[in-house]
């Protein structure tokens, strides 16, 4: 591997990791060879986890920190743990979040600020405790996981387009703050992937033409599409981007 793009030696921390789009970028990052802590609220579901990438990456490796990332006293105590139990942090990927599917309408503010919180607020929340330590170092990588509802918007959805539009500017808002300090700051826009999040929408007919039809690249995005974009934005050879939201979607934010 290219000395630009070589973690060895890297400590990351994955939000919502157990699983899904959050898993596949700590394998990347690992594969890349980084150090990798997995997060998630769920305990069992997280040791399973890290069971199986230890398994292919060896334990010393792959380590795991549970912890709440909506909350401001969990996300200090887990970014804590990670610099005292496993090393200084470098690469943080700020990916945790949910969806809310319901019309405006009836949507239920509880509901709205659940998805706010999870999806956005959490970000700042983690990101700013891992700025606590990278800035005395003079370095470090945030990676913000935004989405196409970044730039797009669709019914039903409206939180989630709100906290993914506000997670781009707070890419921003860090990348005005702390570039100044050695870090770079940017986020990464999945398109629409392929998961067993998301295998319901594949299975409807309906959906799933649309998504062809919509997406140049004419497919689904998979999780491994994901992967080198972050290992990029985490690598040396990304020192001088910074602020930038890079969208890996095939092409569906450049029609019409």
């Amino acid at each position: 591997m290219s000395g630009l793009f070589d973690l060895t030696g890297r400590v990351a921390l994955v939000t919502g990791s157990s699983r899904g789009i959050g898993n596949a970028l700590a394998r990347g990052l690992a594969d890349a060879g980084a150090t990798v802590v997995l997060n998630g609220i769920n305990p069992e579901r997280l040791k399973d986890a890290e069971a199986a990438m230890a398994a292919d990456f060896g334990p010393g490796r792959i380590h795991s920190c549970a912890f709440d990332v909506t909350s401001d006293t969990e996300a200090a105590r887990g970014i804590t743990w990670v610099e005292e139990n496993v090393g200084p942090l470098d690469i943080l990927v700020n990916n945790a979040g949910i969806q809310h599917r319901v019309p405006m309408l009836d949507l239920e503010v509880k509901d709205w600020e659940r998805v706010i919180t999870t999806d956005l607020t959490s970000a700042f929340l983690v990101g700013r405790e891992a700025a606590r330590h990278m800035i005395p170092r003079g370095r470090g990588k945030i990676i913000n996981i935004c989405s196409v509802q970044t730039d797009l918007a669709r019914p039903t959805i409206a939180p989630y387009v709100a906290a993914k539009g506000g997670l781009r500017n707070l890419t921003r808002a860090m990348t005005a703050e702390w570039a100044a300090s050695g870090l770079q700051i940017n986020g990464i826009a999945p398109g629409y992937i392929h998961t067993e999040m998301t295998q319901n929408l594949v299975d409807d007919p309906d959906f799933n033409s649309w998504i062809l039809g919509r997406t140049p690249a004419h497919r689904w995005g998979t999780v491994a599409d994901l992967a080198g974009p972050a290992v990029w934005l985490a690598s040396e050879a990304s020192n001088f981007v910074n602020g930038q939201t890079i969208f890996v979607d095939g092409g569906m934010t450049v029609v019409v």
